[in-house]
């Protein structure tokens, strides 16, 4: 029997006891573009599960949202998809938007608004390759998870353009808060454990992380010492005052730029990265080009009692409706959100699928220099599961 479905299994056992008889309901809102057809694939591959491995059964609530919906109804995320979601969904897998890279009046982000209104304050992207292309020219295998801090920083978006005299500026405010730091720091702590906990079920092939898990905490103090000052001694006082992560976890400190520099000449150093808002935003951003494309990463947008799956990648109006966009980061976020909601062992057979999928390398979508169609990829990951 494969390793990783002894793996599967044997998880799938441990969590029968809590899980079996129960539902998960999974609000789907595809949004624009690629959204509608990368969302739909991923509720796909969920419904291939075997029921050995996924114990709950499993319901869809499909719901509105995006740039498009905006421009028909004057609304991007209305108030009853909303609703559904706080009280029908256990979780949700949100497809892409279309922003519109011009100010147009009465529009605001709809996934901005869902992470504010849901409470979701980190954002979670977890970066894996076996061969990560690295800026020296070598392979590298990388297991990296980076969070992001979802609610402040400059993304407060309080924003003034004044004039004077030498003509006109603009002043931007970030805001950077103990309460928001702290609790984003011990996600981090939280989340190194769990993976290390995911690792230990797996064999030593299949681990590409060893020895204990690592966060890193990413700042620029040296230059922001109010802000930046605050948010480092603020997720530092988080570790040093649990000794759970202290005797657990080791944690070092980098500055974004020499973070950047280290991610794309020896990105294996990287275990869980947690950093503030905006230069988490670029660095897992960046990060997405070590493993080929952004149609392979996927992301969560992760609260205290709410989960949303997000693939990175945007709505790419020039692919949207051609059976070409490549689905894996959206399956994987789907992944993201079973094991954010308790069903370990099915997120690890769906990573496991993808993963086969990818070294095999027969089925591949144009932007990883194949010609398969999205269908494709999507009947291959149900085939492995």
């Amino acid at each position: 029997m494969h390793s990783a479905l002894r793996t599967a299994q044997a998880v799938a056992r441990r969590n029968l006891a809590t899980t079996s008889g129960k539902t998960l309901t999974v609000g789907l809102i595809p949004a624009d573009g690629i959204g509608r057809e990368v969302i739909p694939a991923a509720r796909q591959v969920l419904e291939a599960l075997p029921s050995d491995i996924m114990p709950a059964r499993l319901r869809f609530e499909n719901l509105n949202a995006g740039f498009e919906y905006f421009q028909k109804h004057g609304v991007a995320l209305p108030e009853e998809t909303l609703v559904a979601l706080k009280s029908e969904c256990d979780g949700a897998l949100f497809g892409a938007v279309s922003s519109p890279s011009h100010k147009v009046a009465g529009y605001s982000s709809p996934i901005v608004g869902l992470r504010k209104q849901m409470d979701l304050y980190a954002n979670v992207r977890p970066v894996i390759s076996s061969e990560a292309s690295t800026a020296s020219g070598k392979k590298r295998a990388i297991d990296m998870l980076i969070i992001r801090e979802n609610t402040e920083c400059l993304y407060i978006k309080d924003e003034k353009q004044y004039e004077d005299a030498g003509g006109k500026y603009a002043i931007a405010k970030r805001r950077i808060s103990e309460h928001a730091s702290q609790r984003i720091g011990d996600m981090a702590f939280s989340m190194a454990l769990q993976r290390d906990g995911m690792r230990q079920l797996a064999t030593a092939a299949e681990r590409t992380w060893s020895g204990r898990p690592k966060v890193t905490i990413v700042h620029k103090s040296n230059v922001l010492s109010v802000t930046d000052g605050l948010w480092r001694e603020t997720v530092r006082g988080v570790y040093e005052g649990n000794e759970k992560y202290r005797s657990r976890v080791d944690v070092e400190e980098q500055l974004v730029d020499s973070m950047v520099y280290r991610m794309f000449r020896e990105p294996e150093a990287f275990d869980v990265v947690v950093a503030p808002n905006m230069y988490g935003d670029i660095i897992s951003d960046g990060a997405a080009a070590l493993v080929g494309s952004l149609g392979l990463v996927p992301s969560a947008n992760v609260g205290d009692n709410f989960v949303v799956g997000e693939p990175v990648h945007g709505s790419a109006p020039d692919i949207a409706g051609k059976n070409i966009a490549n689905p894996i980061a959206a399956i994987r976020s789907a992944a993201m959100l079973l094991e954010r909601t308790g069903y370990d062992a099915a997120a690890l057979a769906i990573y496991r699928a993808v993963d086969r999928v990818l070294a095999d390398g027969t089925i591949r979508t144009p932007d990883l220099g194949g010609s398969s169609t999205t269908t494709e990829v999507v009947d291959a990951v149900c085939k492995q599961l």
